[in-house]
């Protein structure tokens, strides 16, 4: 492999095609169980106390443990996951956690007026959720939601453990095999640097837009 910078650049966008995947797929895969989890914490005692119990234990555990839990504990389970499935299950069981608490919080948002108003109106509790309360709470939600994104990407890193061939892990055998461990992981950093930054851009035209929607 080549010394230089030329030689980091390819593994490193090897690795960045698999954070990207990894984190895009945890974040996906976790929004039906937090919005699942969003609605039991607004239930009764039973469904709120589980959520309680789930959001407990994904939150307050550190992820580098979970990673390790999720991927030599379904074994026993008889279930076998490559490494790269391992981690997106791990991460979205993670990300599911703090997802559910922006849902519920951009819902509770939105005034209760407006709620009873359309109810006075005739709509039909799903006419109010689709037409009222999700364009006011996703506006509202959006800016936290690309946190928890950006978020998800940097806590990915620690999916080397388990043999991911992420960003982390690339810089790792480039450091490696070339002995220029500074190039490597500086490279790492950049790549790191520019996916938060897109993500910031993106949820900065995405509420510009619903801004604009909103007003007219």
């Amino acid at each position: 492999m080549d010394r230089g910078l030329a030689g980091v650049w390819p593994a490193l966008f090897d690795g960045f095609a698999t954070t990207v995947i990894v984190s895009f797929s945890a974040l996906l895969l976790g929004a039906p169980l937090a919005i699942l989890l969003a609605a039991a914490s607004r239930g009764g005692k039973v469904t709120t106390r589980l959520a309680g119990l789930y959001l407990s234990f994904w939150r307050g555990t550190p992820i580098l443990v979970q990673l390790l839990i999720v991927f030599y504990l379904l074994p026993f389970f008889g279930l076998e996951l490559q490494p790269t499935l391992a981690a997106t299950l791990a991460l979205a069981l993670n990300t599911a956690a703090f997802q559910s608490e922006i849902y519920r919080a951009g819902l509770l948002a939105v005034p209760k007026g407006e709620i009873e108003a359309a109810s006075m109106l005739g709509l039909s509790a799903s006419q109010t959720f689709f037409r009222i309360e999700a364009p006011q709470a996703i506006r509202l939600m959006l800016p936290a939601l690309i946190g928890e994104m950006q978020a998800l990407v940097k806590n990915s890193s620690l999916v080397s453990v388990i043999a991911v061939t992420d960003i982390t892990r690339r810089a790792q055998q480039v450091a490696a095999s070339t002995f220029r461990p500074l190039e490597a992981y500086t490279s790492a950093l950049l790549l790191y640097v520019i996916i938060g930054a897109v993500l910031a851009c993106i949820g900065l035209l995405l509420e510009r837009h619903l801004s604009r929607e909103a007003k007219q």
